[in-house]
């Protein structure tokens, strides 16, 4: 009789959102740590995810992948690999989802972030969650993190098609010239002093598709700076466009490097509202389209999984 090996268990991370209008409000409580949101600031967030769907996609867009990559890994045939999704700020959180993946007996643990570039705020986070969720259920299966793929050839690659293709939307003679505006969520600055190594990492996957893309003209800029008080790194993508208009630029091309999926900072930060402000300084702005699901993502993810797999056994 032919005894079933154990699973190796894949952990998709992602922020998450509120699934549906109701819940922006105590979606924001987890974000905010428990800390109590303003009724304004909850109508503005909530108004946000009213007119880009009424509920955020991630949820859906992380299962998509994990179906698709648990089919890639598997395709030997010999059922290895289960993938899982976990949220860190909603259902199913990582918790409830670690919970559910150890009644499969894993061999082991793999955690795996929707983030190519490394932050203690941002993936040492999830990683402070998942260790939350062991020392809860007691679990002593063995885990690791992948921390960073942010110059992984094939997510670069798959950057700078997606530039190519969007470029097509402006006129034939100007693409040449058309700025690429790179762009990654902004933290708080104090970073810096904590030699954290995001703004480094951004900026890598930044310059690793720069010189793919040979002479076409970039910037780089921060977006969707937070609520706090603090000072927050920049500069942003409001000044930067502003920027942009002054020197007599009349288009531009939004590159969200610093998200793999479309969620509320891509459909309302930069489709709406920052559309709306390039408008007013005369600029054709478009946005090249995030892989969400895409097969470029899970040749990604696979491959991303498998050198981390292949790290472990040398």
């Amino acid at each position: 009789m032919s005894v079933t090996p154990q699973p190796v268990a894949v952990l998709l991370m992602a922020m998450g959102g509120p699934d549906c209008l109701e819940n922006v409000e105590p979606y924001l409580q987890d974000v905010r740590g428990g800390r109590p949101t303003s009724p304004e600031l909850v109508e503005e967030i909530r108004e946000r995810y009213r007119v880009t769907g009424g509920k955020s996609p991630v949820l859906d867009i992380a299962r998509e992948v994990a179906r698709a990559l648990e089919q890639r890994l598997n395709r030997s045939g010999d059922a290895r690999y289960r993938c899982y999704v976990g949220l860190r700020h909603w259902h199913p959180f990582i918790k409830e989802t670690y919970a559910e993946l150890l009644d499969a007996l894993p061999e082991r643990i793999i955690g795996l972030c929707m983030a190519p570039q490394y932050s203690s705020l941002s993936i040492g986070a999830y990683m402070k969650k998942v260790e939350e969720a062991r020392a809860e259920l007691a679990s002593e299966t063995p885990i690791s993190f992948v921390t960073s793929w942010h110059r992984h050839p094939l997510l670069i690659a798959a950057i700078v098609e997606n530039i190519r293709r969007t470029l097509e939307r402006f006129p034939a003679e100007v693409r040449a010239q058309v700025p690429v505006l790179f762009t990654a969520h902004s933290l708080p600055e104090r970073v810096v002093a904590m030699k954290d190594p995001y703004p480094e990492e951004v900026q890598g996957t930044a310059q690793a598709v720069c010189v793919q893309l040979g002479t076409q003209p970039t910037r780089f800029a921060y977006q969707s700076q937070g609520r706090s008080g603090e000072k927050w790194l920049g500069p942003s993508v409001e000044e930067t466009l502003g920027e942009l208009a002054q020197e007599g630029h009349r288009h531009v091309l939004v590159a969200p490097i610093g998200f793999i999926c479309d969620h509320v900072e891509t459909l309302f930060d930069i489709d709406i509202e920052l559309k709306q402000l390039a408008l007013t300084k005369g600029l054709q702005l478009e946005r090249i389209p995030m892989l969400n699901a895409s097969a470029p993502l899970i040749d990604i993810l696979m491959s991303v999984v498998e050198a981390h797999e292949s790290s472990l056994v040398h």
